[in-house]
């Protein structure tokens, strides 16, 4: 609270400068946004702000700004007013496929292992690395050769199709998302997804194959099994492709526009 406070009055100043609108990118940035009365205020969330320990602050300054962008139809569900659901868009031209073995010596994985990969850093509570922990362990005593889950940590975005091309599945165990980027760059990739059902990702794959979206441990450990025994990449590319970044900053330019 104090950091907003010593913040207050720099927010006020600057509004008073030649901008047409305020544009808050998360919900923790939105009591800053709203501080200052001059400007109209785009509110984006992203997911943890509406599904976290900051919801009930997220959903005051929804009510407060002039428009709200969600990222699902999950999120949008939780607001009491009125928003657009656009979700973070993908570059498609950073994230596609290519040849699996170039991308493994690149990141020095093993060529003869299967490699599911766990976008995110073990520490984050959210995505729950050790429910995919458990059922990596349990698919290694169903299938035959070596089976390593890859987690990532601190790594460049540039640098995640990479991994994402050196993959054979990607394995999402979140308790909560929004629309997670993950889901989309594998998918622009034709990496096979096997994910928990959160936030847009039932949606997102829906018609992809080979990808599964489970509610169990033991769905996401048969869904595992499926995608790495069919051993043939997504058709996730075709299906992402409307949610380029070019599409999205049209979208969002022209939310914009309409609070003018």
């Amino acid at each position: 609270m104090l950091d907003y406070v010593r913040f207050y009055r720099r927010v006020r100043r600057r509004s008073r400068e030649p901008y047409d609108v305020v544009h808050a990118n998360y919900g923790l940035t939105g009591p800053m946004a709203l501080a200052q009365s001059i400007r109209p205020v785009v509110v984006s969330f992203w997911g943890s702000d509406l599904l976290g320990n900051v919801g009930r602050m997220s959903r005051l300054c929804a009510r407060l700004a002039d428009a709200v962008i969600v990222m699902s139809n999950e999120m949008d569900g939780m607001l009491k007013t009125e928003s657009h659901v656009i979700p973070h868009g993908v570059d498609l031209d950073l994230f596609r496929p290519f040849s699996r073995e170039a991308a493994r010596r690149s990141v020095g994985w093993r060529s003869d292992a299967t490699h599911v990969l766990f976008p995110y850093a073990s520490q984050r509570e959210a995505k729950d690395y050790p429910r995919a922990e458990r059922v990596v362990d349990r698919v290694r005593g169903r299938i035959d050769g070596d089976v390593v889950l890859q987690t990532l940590h601190d790594v460049p975005h540039a640098l995640m199709p990479l991994y994402m091309n050196a993959a054979d599945v990607l394995l999402l165990t979140s308790k909560s998302e929004g629309s997670p980027n993950s889901v989309k760059e594998a998918m622009a990739c034709n990496l096979p997804v096997v994910a928990t059902d959160v936030g847009d990702v039932s949606e997102r794959l829906a018609g992809v194959d080979p990808s599964f979206v489970c509610r169990t441990d033991g769905a996401l450990c048969d869904g595992l099994i499926d995608v790495l025994g069919a051993r043939r990449p997504s058709n996730g590319r075709e299906a992402v492709e409307p949610l380029g970044i070019d599409r999205m900053g049209e979208r969002i330019k022209a939310v914009c526009e309409s609070v003018l």
